[in-house]
């Protein structure tokens, strides 16, 4: 079974759009994970999404905290991500979410046949099955 995984920062959130990004990562405070709008037409991904799990694809998310975060913050980051994820996409039921400490590689949630849409090269590249960038997700998404 093949499982359709998705980074939120730069990829379905625009995180950083929001400004003062870093500042607000420096002091530890999740505002841009909160505030990021969205960089798709969601309800749009979200019909092509729930159609997907309809054929027997799966759907998930896996996404960094941020780089040398303190406990507090990791919890904080979680809880805003997930609202996030619940805020913008409420009709997709995801099958694995992954939020995970910075850095962790992500091909390790995934197999062959596993698809990644992520705006970090470093992760397509390593990534065991099948990586895009954050360009034409909805186009590659209605083509599978």
């Amino acid at each position: 079974m093949t499982t359709i995984y998705f980074d939120m920062d730069g990829t379905l959130a625009n995180f950083y759009g929001v400004k003062g990004w870093l500042d607000y990562l420096h002091a530890e405070n999740p505002y841009p994970y909160i505030h990021a709008e969205p960089l798709l037409r969601m309800a749009s991904l979200a019909r092509i999404l729930n159609r997907l799990q309809k054929t027997g694809f799966r759907i998930g998310i896996i996404s960094w905290l941020a780089r040398d975060s303190k406990p507090e913050y990791d919890e904080a980051v979680t809880k805003a991500k997930m609202d996030w994820l619940k805020k913008h996409l409420a009709s997709v039921h995801f099958d694995e979410i992954h939020i995970e400490t910075y850095g962790t590689p992500k091909q390790t949630f995934a197999t062959e046949n596993d698809i990644l849409f992520d705006d970090e090269e470093k992760n397509r590249t390593t990534w065991t099955g099948t990586a895009y960038d954050v360009h034409n997700i909805l186009e590659i998404l209605k083509g599978i």
